[in-house]
């Protein structure tokens, strides 16, 4: 039986990059949006949440990546802090802040982590 991982990489490229763009389209919307009009905003602390999305956003990437899976993490990096950065300057109530771009590289760090140990134990390639 093939792994997930496998049925995964076996999509064709455009496909997986289409998967890829959907996450980061919600994630950005559930950054960037009005706190109010985000379901389930504050539902845990602050960076948990920042750590949790980019952890999820990156292991969708190394999921849907068969080559390159470093430039997973460098698109993650720069994402965050480019929506720090919209949350600085958009007027929707939303504040930019470094310790939540902080927050996402340790998510980053986190999916690198799990890729390792999934690797290792088999289930990915």
């Amino acid at each position: 039986m093939r792994s997930p991982f496998a049925l995964i990489a076996g999509l064709p490229r455009r496909v997986r990059l289409s998967l890829y763009a959907v996450a980061a389209v919600i994630l950005s919307y559930v950054a960037l949006a009005p706190t109010q009009d985000v379901p389930g905003a504050d539902l845990l602390w602050d960076k948990a949440e920042h750590g949790s999305a980019w952890t999820v956003l990156t292991l969708a990437g190394l999921a849907l990546s068969t080559k390159r899976r470093w430039t997973i993490g460098v698109f993650a990096i720069a994402f965050g802090a480019i929506i720090e950065v919209l949350q600085a300057v958009m007027p929707f109530g939303r504040d930019g802040n470094v310790a939540d771009w902080i927050a996402d590289i340790i998510g980053v760090a986190a999916a690198y982590v799990l890729w390792f140990i999934a690797r290792r134990l088999g289930w990915a390639k």
